[in-house]
């Protein structure tokens, strides 16, 4: 008998607004936003609970969210807090020794298979229920947060448990209930539908994941050759392996000022903290960038983006800055103020061996320009 396959996803229940709630006392029990003000252009990072009953929600705008919930606390996002509550939470994760698959400052995959290779599948899944339970009993003792988890075979069915349990839930799903749990759930449940997708097949009367269930076929007619894995995900069967950065195709930081500006200072800084956000999140999983973009948008909701690719892998937050820097002036992108200034990169790859530093000084860089139009 191998190893059977133990999946757990962890997602802190409504991170940043309980980081927040936990830090100042006085905010317990009121309907924290974090995100931008509700006289601004910004739009709201997390919501509490208490706040979530009022429709508030992430991405939001903050003027919707002002109205919804006119007697919100709304607080600037303290990232550099977050993280450090991050790195403290998966901490304890590490401790374990489980493979961890870390999709965001808050949220992860943790293959538990490991801690039980001697069980059969069905009491691998109980004894994971008991390690759970003892993991989330350690985050509440030890950071006075609360995390949802949900167990099950795979990614798929751990991460639909998880978010069917919250806030401070603990749900297993045994294989054998699997299509039972998805059938009545909408179809935009699942992994990989997103607004495009879900508009194609409600235009075909699906509707729940039941409907994909007894949908003739192998689904190619409506989304091509995902049909056939859309229509094992509808049974809840999923192969994806857990790794450290497989998920990851970009990552991107964006600010949208409150009055449009060409501020060079206020520019180069924005640029700097973001460059410095992405490089750690790079760096967190090992990973470096090959394809560099500043995006730009100004008064009249003008949209560019231009990106730069390297031939050596860049992930230093000063390396990102400088070419940032470099492609805003060589596109001369500041030519009038903006209302929001973007930093992404693409083309992930491991790192292997040193990581090269980009030459700034030089009259040609290595690698091809590339211009985007968005």
């Amino acid at each position: 008998m191998g190893t059977p396959r133990v999946i757990l996803h962890l997602d802190m229940d409504a991170f940043f607004a309980a980081v927040e709630q936990r830090d100042r006392p006085d905010l317990r029990g009121l309907p924290v936003i974090v995100g931008g003000s509700p006289s601004s252009r910004g739009v709201v990072c997390a919501a509490s609970y208490e706040a979530r009953r009022f429709g508030v929600r992430s991405a939001m705008p903050s003027r919707t969210a002002g109205r919804l919930c006119p007697q919100g606390v709304f607080l600037s996002p303290r990232m550099d807090r977050y993280r450090d509550e991050s790195r403290a939470i998966f901490g304890l994760v590490a401790q374990s020794g489980v493979e961890v698959e870390q999709v965001s400052v808050d949220e992860a995959y943790l293959d538990a298979s490991t801690l039980h290779r001697d069980a059969d599948p069905e009491e691998a899944l109980v004894a994971a229920v008991r390690w759970a339970r003892e993991l989330k009993a350690r985050i509440r003792s030890e950071r006075q947060l609360t995390a949802s988890i949900g167990i099950a075979s795979n990614k798929l069915m751990a991460k639909v448990a998880s978010d069917w349990g919250k806030p401070d839930g603990l749900l297993l799903i045994p294989d054998r209930d699997r299509a039972a749990f998805l059938r009545p759930l909408p179809a935009r449940t699942l992994h990989g539908i997103g607004r495009v997708t879900e508009e194609v097949l409600l235009k075909a009367g699906i509707r729940t994941v039941g409907d994909l269930q007894d949908h003739p076929g192998d689904l190619k007619a409506l989304v091509g050759t995902w049909g056939p894995v859309l229509k094992s995900f509808a049974f809840g069967v999923d192969e994806r392996p857990l790794s450290q950065y497989d998920t990851l195709k970009s990552i991107s930081s964006e600010n949208t000022f409150s009055v449009d500006t060409a501020d060079r200072p206020t520019l180069r800084a924005v640029l700097r903290e973001q460059a410095g956000e992405i490089s750690g999140k790079l760096q967190r999983h090992g990973i470096a960038a090959q394809t560099v973009q500043v995006k730009v948008r100004y008064g009249d909701f003008t949209t560019l983006t231009r990106q730069f690719s390297v031939d050596d892998p860049v992930a230093g937050a000063r390396d990102l800055y400088r070419l940032a820097c470099w492609l805003l002036g060589r596109h001369q992108l500041v030519h009038r103020p903006l209302r929001l200034l973007g930093l992404g990169v693409s083309g992930l790859v491991e790192t292997r061996g040193r990581q090269m530093v980009f030459e700034w000084n030089t009259p040609t860089h290595r690698g091809n320009p590339e211009v985007a139009h968005g």
